[in-house]
């Protein structure tokens, strides 16, 4: 179990960033997102003991952590005691909770959420290039596992990939045993391979691989992907399926094609998430136990299904005992 760090959010300087003075404020005009389906559901399938959901984000509440001025979208608090609430409706016992976009570097309201129960939650957060190895000590204490770059969220700067600072950083995160986490559309990256060669921690991606379903698995970025995943180079999250497909509903049947390659690949190398709250849903809003349900055919096999769901995220993200 975690340790209690009374003086984390006070005096630590993993939890004091550098807040710009316009936080909060819309200039953007960043359109606001729907809120997630408030109905708790249990979902069809029955999951396995200590079945995880490796990606979820907290946000909120906007008068204790407010968001970032120059953000692209602007959602709802989706607090954690309904979070909670869901999980344990869809029989989930562990949680990764990854910074969203709104907060930038400002990770209080992550660092927050998973002390309220750190056996359960473990995190990725989002941080300076020039952060300094005590902060990332007091980030390990706090639960923090990997570093996120999104590369999509962003008003400036989008679709580049920064390798030189990823480089650096990914040698500071190594002795801690944590991973980068890209959001990224792997077909705008085909020598992805190439670009990590040096790297020293794991990779992962979210929304299997990010590309539009219309593209297919034979798109040369999503076979890279898959290369990496059986090299045991990068690990795949089984998120956002409605984020690439082109049906407006579940069961978003045109991305099981993906899901079966990525498990095809290499099923060591992949976790699932709700990617709740679902931000910046343009179509019908799934309800979460739907989703769950989605693993049946995505993962028909109850062995690699306990595997993506409990032992995968045992390793990737250094949970130990039950929640």
């Amino acid at each position: 179990m975690l340790p209690k760090l009374k003086n984390l959010f006070v005096v630590k300087s993993a939890s004091t960033p550098r807040l710009p003075k316009t936080l909060g404020l819309n200039p953007n005009n960043a359109p606001l997102c729907q809120a997630p389906d408030q109905a708790l559901k249990k979902p069809g399938l029955v999951l396995c003991k200590n079945a995880t959901d490796c990606h979820a984000h907290i946000c909120g509440p906007q008068s204790l952590y407010p968001y970032i001025a120059n953000r692209i979208y602007t959602p709802p608090d989706a607090l954690l005691p309904h979070y909670e609430a869901l999980l344990d409706a869809l029989g989930v016992q562990r949680s990764v909770l990854v910074q969203p976009s709104i907060y930038g570097t400002d990770n209080r309201a992550l660092l927050a959420a998973i002390q309220k129960n750190p056996s359960r939650f473990r995190g990725v957060a989002v941080v300076d290039w020039d952060i300094s190895d005590t902060a990332l000590e007091d980030l390990h204490l706090a639960g923090i596992r990997g570093v996120r770059c999104n590369i999509v969220d962003l008003a400036e700067a989008k679709g580049v990939l920064p390798i030189s600072q990823l480089s650096a950083l990914a040698n500071k995160i190594a002795p801690f045993g944590w991973h980068l986490e890209f959001l990224m559309h792997v077909n705008e990256f085909p020598d992805l391979a190439q670009l990590l060669s040096n790297f020293p921690v794991p990779v992962v991606l979210g929304h299997l691989g990010y590309l539009k379903t219309n593209l297919g698995v034979k798109d040369r970025g999503f076979q890279n992907l898959l290369s990496l995943m059986r090299e045991e180079r990068a690990w795949v999250k089984l998120t956002g399926p409605y984020r690439i497909t082109s049906e407006a509903r579940v069961p978003y049947a045109d991305t099981n094609p993906f899901a079966h390659a990525l498990i095809a690949a290499n099923p060591r190398q992949v976790v699932w998430g709700t990617d709740w709250p679902h931000v910046m849903v343009k179509g019908v809003m799934p309800n979460d136990a739907d989703l769950v349900d989605l693993l049946q055919e995505w993962v028909p096999d109850p062995t690699l299904r306990r595997q993506v769901l409990s032992e995968n995220p045992e390793r990737l993200y250094q949970f130990e005992g039950d929640a």
